[in-house]
């Protein structure tokens, strides 16, 4: 039951954003148990959005979970969102925010897991 939201200061083109929903289908596999049968992906592009006093390419990822996973997992999908993101955007890798936010509730379908 993962949720990967992407906020970007960047234009997202329709085929892009695809290609980066695939992707992260694939990358979700990182953290045990989660697959892209139950994965939801956000893109915002064009998102005001400044880091270190600066509107160059620049993306924020916001990864929600059920559970808890893993430190070393969720260090895996950061470096392959953050590779995601460089391919798909040329984002520069120090320009990229991965934040992780997990809990052991879960609604779906009228009711919680």
């Amino acid at each position: 039951m993962p949720f990967i939201n992407v906020k970007t200061n960047e234009k997202v083109s329709g085929s892009i954003a695809d290609e980066i929903k695939s992707s992260l289908g694939k990358a979700i596999t990182a953290l045990p148990g989660k697959s892209e049968g139950w994965l939801m992906v956000g893109i915002e592009d064009e998102y005001r959005l400044w880091f270190r006093g600066s509107d160059e390419p620049a993306a924020i990822v916001e990864v929600s979970v059920y559970g808890s996973p893993a430190a070393q997992a969720m260090n895996d999908l950061t470096g392959r969102i953050t590779d995601i993101l460089t391919d798909n955007l040329s984002i520069p890798r120090d320009r990229i925010y991965v934040s992780y936010f997990s809990t052991p509730d879960w609604g779906w379908n009228g009711s919680n897991f």
